[in-house]
C-alpha cells in the first residue's frame, strides 16, 4: 500500500488518470489551474464560512444560499468550518495527526462540522447544477477522519449539500464503522503503490482528456 499521504482528490485524480496523478502529484511539472467552476466553488465556500464564522453578509450572487446556511447556523452544537483534519496509519491503526505533520497518511477538509454530545453534523458544498453524479465516498472519508479526531462522537449525520439545485443527499455513519471507511480506498492505494514501484503510470482516456493540464500527453484534445 502506498505510503504517500493522500487525499479524496488526489486517489480521484489517479483513479481518473494514472498519468494526469504522476504529472500533478509526483513530477509536478504541470499545475491544475482550475476551472471558471472551480474558482466560484472556492469564493462561494468562502462566502459561507464567513457568514457563519463572522456573521459577514452574503455578497449578492450567494444570496441564494441563504437558506442553507442559515438552516446549518440554527443547528446547535459547536461548529467548525473548513476544518482541516490529518491522519496517520500506525501499527496500532488509525491516529489523528496534524494536517502537515510528516507522517500524515490521509488529509481532508471538512467544509462544516457540529458537533454535540455524541453526535456531530458533517455537511459538504457542492455548487455542480444537480445531485447527479454525487459521490457519497468523499462523506466517508471525512465521517472516518472524524470519528478519528473527536472519540466521543458516535454517529455523523453527513449530507452533500447540492446548493445550485438545493438538493441534499444524506448519509449517516456509525463509530463502528470507521475503519471500513478508511478500507474501503485500500484497492485504489494498492494500484498507486504498484504505479510508485514501477514507475508505470499508463494514461486513461476519456472525455476528461479534453480538459486536462497535461498537454504533453498523446491523449490531450485540448
Amino acid at each position: 500500500m502506498s505510503n504517500t499521504a493522500w487525499s479524496y482528490s488526489s486517489i480521484k485524480t489517479f483513479e481518473q488518470c494514472p498519468k494526469k496523478y504522476y504529472h500533478l502529484r509526483v513530477l509536478k511539472d504541470v499545475k491544475d489551474e482550475g476551472s471558471e467552476a472551480t474558482l466560484y466553488g472556492q469564493e462561494l465556500h468562502k462566502a459561507a464560512e464567513e457568514y457563519l464564522t463572522q456573521d459577514t453578509a452574503l455578497p449578492p450572487k450567494f444570496k441564494f444560499i441563504q437558506t442553507v446556511v442559515d438552516a446549518i447556523k440554527g443547528i446547535p452544537g459547536d461548529k467548525h468550518c473548513e476544518l482541516k483534519l490529518g491522519v496517520k496509519r500506525t501499527n496500532a491503526g488509525y491516529e489523528p495527526c496534524g494536517f502537515f505533520d510528516a507522517d500524515v497518511w490521509w488529509r481532508g477538509i471538512a467544509d462544516v462540522v457540529i458537533t454535540k454530545d455524541d453526535v456531530a453534523f458533517s455537511i459538504d458544498y457542492k455548487t455542480s447544477k444537480n445531485a447527479k453524479y454525487a459521490d457519497l465516498k468523499q462523506l466517508d472519508l471525512v465521517a472516518a477522519a472524524l470519528f478519528t479526531h473527536f472519540p466521543q462522537i458516535k454517529k455523523i449525520k453527513s449530507a452533500l449539500a447540492f446548493v445550485v439545485s438545493n438538493e441534499f443527499i444524506r448519509k449517516e455513519h456509525f463509530a463502528e464503522m470507521r475503519d471500513s471507511y478508511f478500507a474501503s480506498f485500500d484497492p485504489l492505494l494498492d494500484r498507486l503503490a504498484s504505479a510508485e514501484e514501477t514507475g508505470v503510470w499508463n494514461p486513461n482516456t476519456g472525455p476528461l482528456c479534453k480538459y486536462c493540464p497535461v498537454t504533453t500527453c498523446e491523449h490531450n484534445r485540448r
